[in-house]
């Protein structure tokens, strides 16, 4: 009897360890109400922002959202901390949200299909960089870490396919200019210094006509 409460008593420790180191899962039937109240208004209900300012999320790996709105949320206690995300509209509409609320709301755009770009914008350059960087002034291909077709690589590296040119040229500024700071090793800041305007408009306006 004692050998056989002992396994039981083993297997319920087992059972909470593994639970407690589970990744948390987002429930995307659980974010519909949100994302109709308070993101649909910027990046429409399916995640298909048609504002050049707005970025697409349809697609996005649910780990990239939760963790941006996660570091939009830590800048509210310390907008100058490393890892944190400044936005002063963001920030108000992530202020409530609750850790599970921002796994839901990944989740939910993460299963949205993105909607293929109108054009393919004929940006030879931007291509060029994207695919090869610049060796002179030690700019990596683009495709390194977002990959060939722009798919991105889940958790690491977001989808950037068929993003608005605005929007990307905008990041690579806030990059540049250590407005945006939360990008792991600052990996995103030391290429952005490196590049030119002329390559970050370039490279922006050939990923918005990738598909």
């Amino acid at each position: 009897m004692k050998s056989v409460l002992a396994m039981v008593l083993a297997a319920g420790v087992a059972a909470a360890a593994h639970a407690e180191t589970a990744p948390a899962k987002g429930d995307p039937a659980k974010a519909q109400a949100i994302v109709t109240q308070v993101c649909a208004g910027c990046h429409n209900a399916d995640g298909n922002s048609a504002a050049p300012a707005n970025p697409k999320l349809s697609g996005q790996p649910a780990e990239y959202i939760t963790k941006q709105l996660r570091n939009f949320k830590a800048a509210l206690a310390d907008a100058g901390k490393e890892g944190v995300r400044k936005s002063d509209i963001m920030g108000p509409l992530v202020k409530d949200l609750s850790e599970q609320d921002m796994l839901n709301i990944g989740a939910y755009f993460a299963e949205k299909a993105p909607k293929p770009a109108t054009a393919k914008i004929p940006y030879t350059d931007g291509e060029k960089l994207y695919r090869g960087g610049n060796a002179g002034t030690g700019v990596p291909a683009c495709a390194a870490c977002h990959g060939a077709t722009g798919q991105g690589i889940p958790v690491q590296f977001p989808r950037v396919a068929g993003q608005h040119a605005d929007y990307i040229y905008k990041q690579l500024m806030a990059f540049r200019n250590n407005d945006r700071k939360n990008d792991a090793g600052k990996m995103m800041r030391t290429i952005a210094n490196k590049m030119s305007e002329k390559e970050m408009r370039d490279v922006a306006n050939y990923i918005s006509g990738m598909k």
